[in-house]
């Protein structure tokens, strides 16, 4: 497991956060980003923090890593390509966990199959599908409660 260290979000991390963010979904569903650098950045920095804690991994001092939630929703974790595989995701997600209420829930892409494999070995399961995202791709939505698995 990579030694990493999981710290609140800063906005002078935005571009090296956004970049990072940017490039493992679109190595994860197979397209480009939809929006625009500069509005990812923006995203970031004022509009995710009003409703949601946002925390980035750090390997030395690479941003290799985001997890974004609420008490009870999960709404982005990703991983830098060239990191994925050394259980930066799972300890970001256990911090995640951590600082829920007991429960989470969330959305991935259907053509994302690393990511449901990743969700349902760390006790996620399945409870709907739909198209509950700007890129119209099919997606799946999963909970995990403490009650699932014993971590």
């Amino acid at each position: 497991m990579a030694v990493i260290r999981i710290r609140p979000y800063e906005p002078p991390y935005a571009h090296e956060a956004a970049k990072m963010w940017r490039l493992s979904k679109e190595e994860a569903i197979g397209q480009k980003e939809i929006h625009s650098f500069e509005s990812h950045v923006q995203f970031l920095d004022e509009v995710l923090p009003k409703e949601y804690q946002i925390h980035l991994a750090f390997e030395d001092k690479e941003v290799v890593g985001l997890v974004v939630f609420y008490a009870d929703e999960l709404n982005q974790l990703y991983v830098a390509p060239a990191h994925q595989g050394k259980g930066i995701g799972k300890q970001l997600l256990n911090f995640a966990k951590a600082h829920s209420g007991g429960s989470l829930f969330l959305y991935t892409f259907e053509v994302n199959r690393n990511a449901q494999r990743f969700y349902e070995k760390n006790g996620f399961v399945e409870i709907g599908r739909g198209y509950e995202n700007e890129e119209n791709l099919p997606d799946i939505k999963y909970e995990w409660k403490e009650s699932n698995v014993s971590d």
